[in-house]
């Protein structure tokens, strides 16, 4: 349908799905094309007529109606010669534990367009292009609540077979069979030859009736137009080989013309279908064997410390510009031989040429050597890429890990720079919980269970402060083990919602900035997110002859302050200088003469 609607002249960045109400003698003339070819099932120009994906183009209200008129339009035009499929794809946003919208707002979703669909008068539906499993079965489910029609589930897969987030077909084709799709298969990204591979595989993990609707072959850029050059007659010979294999739903997706449908209809129709599929003899039941988590003690130092009770100091060594890294693992090495326990290493999006946290988590764990706390961020990271630079920081010895989302990319100095945000914190702690157990994304079993030390970071001071805890409880359900907030310098606010914090029951880890000056508060006061600085501080700083002694002294009382609330002090010198949290360290330092230093050993 995209293919052809592109071919008529409509521009990729309309909503096609809204054509069924602005044009929709064209929708049906594509239809009519495809039904005098001998298609004996036409979808419905729906497949993104849900509200997340129409909230695009500010029709997110209008979801069930373009589904109910999209449905009918194809109804009309198949008259009596074909069946009227209901297409339904994902909602085009990550749902949980992957994403911030919640199952039940996906079934919403999915059961409003499923509703309109059935309003219109399909006779079926197709659930196509899913890459999350999860996804899929809240489709289903939110289909037969509305329906007992038939329900086609189609999953889209890579070349190996694999879903695009890594479920192999032996484990998602039964999971579809068990939600109750009555025809399971795949769809689009790849082409025939791929396909046929995963069909086969499919059929020895199922003996449910197999769909197969492959793209026209691997778009290609021609002129700056997307091209599918597989030819009618290509296509109809695989599909001579899907019915061998079992497939009794055989089509095209990307790039299938009437043409090749005419071609497939012809082949199909001589071809000579396998025998009734023998039942496995042990299905798969898609659970994989969760592994037991290490115990916390044996993760890491700080892990450790944490169990042992013993407080813990973590100081900050950013990446500079350029190649030369030899001082800031310098100065991590002095910060260990103060007694830190741990480097955190940000993952600021600065501009310049620097190296990556995960990077200089690394050079300074094996030059320190010194422990690190990886800050670890999902801007600019798809789902499969963070799973791979987890997987090798851990091969590559890093345990502490603290997981945010991020923050976009700084537009100044490269405007054109973009951020992505596929997953959020939450979805990420899900992420490395689950490596924690030994399982993938995709539920896989990886071998052994990595051994992350899992923190997330909390904003007492939120602007929106019933999000913020709301995100909190779901990152400790998801797996934190313990939590870090921005510098603290208001400890009457922060006594207020310390309670809730220590609810959680995990080790807190307070932010405490090595202050410099009066410039250096007033800048965290405006332009740190998530840092408040109450006004008596700042005139403190102002009235003291040696300003920045007086930041010294200012930020040492706060610090012991905070020892005697919390877990542990995270040190930044934000924006300040690494000498300054030096001499912080050095000032906090246990005395053996005992004294008014900081509780507990700050060794690993």
């Amino acid at each position: 349908m995209g293919t052809q609607l592109y071919a008529k002249g409509i521009f990729l960045n309309r909503c096609f799905d809204e054509l069924n109400l602005t044009q929709p003698d064209l929708v049906a003339e594509v239809h009519r094309d495809y039904v005098r070819a001998g298609a004996d099932v036409i979808e419905t120009n729906t497949f993104g007529a849900n509200r997340f994906k129409l909230a695009n183009f500010g029709l997110a209200d209008d979801a069930r109606r373009i589904a109910r008129e999209g449905a009918a339009i194809a109804r009309r035009a198949a008259d009596d010669a074909a069946w009227v499929a209901g297409s339904i794809g994902p909602l085009g946003v990550r749902i949980e534990p992957w994403g911030k919208t919640g199952v039940d707002e996906a079934e919403a979703a999915f059961r409003e367009q499923a509703q309109g669909l059935v309003e219109g008068g399909v006779d079926l539906f197709i659930l196509e292009t899913f890459r999350d499993l999860n996804e899929m079965i809240a489709a289903i489910r939110a289909v037969r609540s509305v329906s007992a029609l038939p329900v086609v589930a189609q999953m889209t897969t890579e070349e190996d077979g694999h879903s695009l987030d890594g479920t192999p077909a032996e484990t998602f084709a039964p999971a579809l069979e068990r939600a109750g799709a009555n025809v399971i298969g795949v769809n689009c990204s790849v082409g025939p030859a791929a396909m046929l591979e995963t069909v086969e595989a499919m059929g020895r993990a199922t003996t449910l009736p197999l769909a197969a609707q492959p793209n026209a072959g691997r778009p290609r850029d021609v002129d700056g137009r997307n091209l599918y050059l597989c030819s009618p007659e290509y296509m109809a010979s695989y599909a001579r080989r899907f019915v061998a294999a079992g497939v009794r739903l055989v089509g095209g997706c990307c790039g299938t013309t009437p043409d090749h449908v005419r071609q497939i209809a012809g082949a199909v129709r001589t071809a000579m279908p396998t025998a009734v599929r023998a039942v496995p003899a042990a299905p798969a039941d898609g659970q994989a064997v969760v592994a037991r988590p290490v115990e916390r003690r044996e993760k890491s130092a700080l892990a450790r410390a944490f169990a042992e009770k013993r407080f813990a100091i973590v100081m900050e060594a950013a990446a500079p510009r350029g190649l030369d890294l030899v001082p800031v693992v310098a100065q991590a090495r002095r910060f260990r031989d103060l007694g830190a326990i741990a480097v955190s290493v940000p993952d600021y999006p600065k501009s310049g040429a620097r190296a990556s946290a995960l990077a200089l988590g690394v050079l300074i764990e094996r030059q320190g050597p010194v422990e690190t706390l990886l800050h670890y961020s999902c801007r600019d990271r798809s789902v499969i890429g963070i799973q791979s630079d987890l997987v090798g920081a851990h091969a590559m010895g890093l345990r502490n890990v603290l997981l945010t989302t991020g923050t976009p990319a700084p537009q100044a100095r490269y405007p054109d720079a973009t951020s992505v945000f596929d997953v959020d914190a939450i979805g990420l702690t899900n992420m490395v919980a689950r490596l924690n157990h030994g399982l993938d994304i995709a539920g896989q079993p990886i071998g052994a269970p990595t051994l992350f030390h899992i923190g997330v970071a909390v904003n007492p001071f939120s602007p929106d402060p019933d999000a913020e805890w709301r995100r909190l409880e779901h990152k400790v359900e998801a797996g934190a083990e313990f939590l870090m907030t921005p510098p603290i310098f208001d400890l009457a606010a922060f006594d207020r919602v310390l309670p809730r914090l220590k609810s959680t029951g995990l080790p807190l880890l307070a932010g405490v900035a090595a202050l410099e000056g009066v410039r250096h508060a007033e800048f965290l006061a405006s332009e740190v997110v998530g840092v408040r600085l109450p006004d008596t501080l700042i005139d403190t700083l102002r009235r003291a002859g040696d300003e920045r002694a007086a930041a010294m002294a200012v930020t040492v009382e706060l610090s012991r302050e905070l020892s005697s609330r919390v877990e542990g002090l995270q040190v930044t010198s934000v924006h300040g200088s690494s000498k300054t949290a030096e001499a912080l360290l050095t000032a906090l330092r246990p005395r053996s003469s005992g004294g008014d230093s900081l509780p507990g050993a700050m060794h690993g």
